[in-house]
């Protein structure tokens, strides 16, 4: 079975770059399918642009655009591509840095999808970065690739500890659900008493419900961002925000920018 190696992937390489054991870098996804295959580090895949399925021994997982995938380098998987046009962003470790910075290893087992709105976002800040690339950009990426770091322990932590069942379908509905979500409605559908689920899923989101219903808007409005056929105005309300400026807002609260000054600065690509 073929191993790739650092900084190899199926598709057309569009940009690169190397941060001192870590690796960042833009493709065009060209093939139908590729080969069964090993990679030689562990890497994220962020699909910037049209629909993915990343498949292994034991799931087949389709990735649209805005999903944030992590493959382990101890996985062998396939690609395959669903939509005319795909590119995506990669986060590459050699294993080194993680040593380095005093990472486990066990940090990233497995293979899976990450859903968490807060890792997304830092995905979202660092492709600015990685696209700006100016005598600001290796600090703030080193910073960044460390607090993703923090986030993803923070997680398994949190994984590790016992997790009342309806936590998921708890995330499940505010990932999915479009609808206007309030206390009483998540009580009906989990069968759990509102004041319950007040108590803990704060404690098991590591935020308020609130705060993790805003960050995962912002995380869907990223590849709607890259999408230029969309208005602002548009993207606003298909994210449920009332209007432009209450999406501007909370864009910003995050981004620390206001989205089409993000749209603007990602035009390079």
């Amino acid at each position: 079975m073929k191993i790739l190696t650092k900084g190899k992937y199926y598709g057309s390489r569009n940009s690169e770059k190397s941060f001192n054991g870590v690796l960042l870098s833009h493709y065009t996804y060209t093939g139908n399918k590729t080969d069964w295959h090993y990679h030689e580090n562990p890497y994220f895949m962020y699909v910037l642009q049209g629909n993915m399925m990343d498949c292994n021994k034991k799931v087949k997982t389709l990735c649209p655009s805005g999903s944030l995938m992590f493959n382990n380098w101890q996985e062998s998987h396939y690609g395959s591509k669903h939509s005319v046009d795909a590119s995506g962003f990669h986060l590459e470790f050699e294993k080194y840095w993680l040593e380095k910075n005093g990472i486990s290893l066990s940090l990233l087992e497995g293979s899976q999808l990450v859903r968490n709105p807060k890792v997304h976002l830092l995905f979202a800040k660092l492709y600015v970065e990685f696209v700006l690339s100016d005598n600001y950009s290796e600090v703030s990426i080193e910073i960044i690739l460390l607090q993703i770091c923090e986030a993803l322990s923070d997680l398994k932590e949190k994984k590790s500890n016992k997790i009342p069942t309806w936590i998921e379908g708890l995330k499940e509905l505010l990932h999915c659900d479009t609808s206007n979500l309030s206390l009483q409605y998540l009580s009906e559908q989990l069968g759990v008493h509102p004041v319950h689920i007040s108590r803990a899923a704060p404690k098991h989101l590591s935020m308020s419900l609130g705060e993790y219903i805003r960050q995962d808007k912002i995380k869907k409005a990223i590849p709607l961002l890259l999408d230029s056929n969309s208005s602002l105005t548009e993207i606003s309300y298909q994210l449920g925000f009332s209007d432009q400026s209450h999406f501007n807002r909370v864009f910003k609260s995050y981004l620390n920018t206001n989205p089409s000054v993000y749209r603007k600065r990602l035009n390079k690509f």
